[in-house]
């Protein structure tokens, strides 16, 4: 344990911090001193920092690891009135950036374990998406890997699309060929599902795909399964969760791919997110005023959400299951732009608490299960391409074909 003056002495302790910082956040070289004190206040102990007793290491590993842990995490602690950060975020950072100083904790196992996010200002856990039985069912290979060109974006504090398309560029256009060679071994009408997590860039590389397609003269339409959810009052009323089944009209999304994959236009409902409610009732019925959605036959239709194919009576309609995947530091960097500064759509502290909750729990009971069942993963911040054994096959007779 080193001495502790560091602790006692607020300017010393933020001096040698914030050399340290340094080695593990390259966006943090681009502060002064005085910037990155600003950004410590938040977290100074009402005691001190000498008040802080650290937690071993093990002991730390297993709460980061544990759904209980994220389970407790408030998303709206008040305090006068306001939201603010919830207080095992705050005891969590405060012991990381105590043992930097001390020693008890090295960089390596800080950096191995942790995120450091300069706008939040605190640690966030580092996910695991490339799980054991994930990297086995790619036969543990990627099919492609390219140069990690989102490592040019570290030092920023946030990101905007500009800047995360163009890292993106060359296992975006790669992932866009491998479709159209899929598509035209399989056949048309064809479902895409897409998933990921919010601001993993689906939105966008859906957009690029329906462009590639329609400059070959392919029709596209996309289907945003957010639209079949039931109103939000009897899900509430029901404890129904937003990831399960039950909260969707279920009956009509079955029936809605089941038409548009046979060439037929499609009646749909409409879900309006400002006040909950669905275009539908709990019968199927459309409400009294109400318009659905329409869509028209198309060639490729995507579907896009949090979880499509893990609606097991859905997948046999499905012709190719995709995951689109950010790691969490550059997906946080994207939000703070687009949610934050943009949209202005959430408090700050309820942003962060929400964030720091929702990662960890999200992949255990959406991401990971997906990946483990998908045709394809485009790992964005890996910069790799992943494809089953059989999706490879079927590349590589492409590429044999066009020799």
């Amino acid at each position: 344990m080193a001495s502790n003056h560091f602790l006692s002495d607020c300017q010393v302790f933020s001096e040698i911090l914030f050399e340290k910082m340094k080695s593990l956040s390259p966006g943090v070289q681009e502060l002064e001193l005085y910037e990155f004190r600003y950004g410590l206040t938040e977290m100074l102990p009402e005691k001190g920092w000498n008040s802080i007793n650290l937690d071993n290491r093990k002991s730390i590993e297993n709460r980061i690891n544990s759904r209980s842990f994220y389970d407790s995490i408030q998303i709206k602690p008040m305090k006068k009135g306001h939201i603010v950060l919830d207080p095992e975020i705050i005891h969590l950072s405060q012991m990381i950036f105590i043992g930097l100083v001390t020693g008890d904790y090295s960089p390596e196992w800080v950096d191995e374990n942790f995120y450091f996010d300069i706008r939040s200002f605190f640690f966030y856990h580092r996910t695991v998406y490339f799980t054991e039985k994930v990297l086995k069912h790619f036969d543990s290979k990627s099919y492609k890997s390219f140069e990690q060109n989102q490592k040019k974006l570290e030092h920023l504090q946030q990101i905007g699309y500009k800047d995360f398309s163009e890292a993106n560029k060359e296992v975006d256009q790669f992932f866009i060929e491998s479709v159209k060679k899929i598509i035209s071994a399989r056949g048309i009408p064809i479902l895409l599902a897409i998933a990921g997590a919010t601001a993993a860039g689906k939105t966008e590389i859906v957009e690029r795909l329906s462009t590639a397609f329609q400059n070959a003269g392919q029709k596209t339409a996309s289907i945003e399964l957010d639209n079949f959810f039931t109103d939000r009052d009897h899900r509430e009323a029901k404890g129904i969760d937003s990831l399960g089944k039950e909260a969707f009209h279920l009956k009509l999304l079955l029936q809605a791919l089941d038409d548009i994959t046979h060439g037929k236009k499609i009646s749909m409902p409409r879900y309006n997110f400002i006040n909950g409610s669905s275009s539908h009732g709990l019968d199927g019925s459309l409400k009294p005023g109400r318009i659905p959605v329409e869509i028209e036959p198309a060639d490729i239709i995507f579907i896009e959400g949090n979880f499509p194919f893990l609606i097991e009576e859905i997948l046999h309609l499905i012709g190719i299951k995709i995951v689109y995947l950010t790691d969490d530091p550059v997906r946080l960097k994207r939000k703070w732009k687009r949610d934050i500064d943009y949209r202005k759509k959430y408090d700050p502290s309820y942003f962060r608490n929400r964030y720091f909750k929702d990662q960890f729990i999200m992949a255990q009971i959406a991401y990971q299960p997906q990946m483990e069942i998908c045709d394809i993963t485009v790992d964005t911040t890996g910069a790799a391409f992943w494809v089953t054994p059989e999706i490879a096959k079927l590349l590589d007779q492409g590429l044999q074909d066009n020799l």
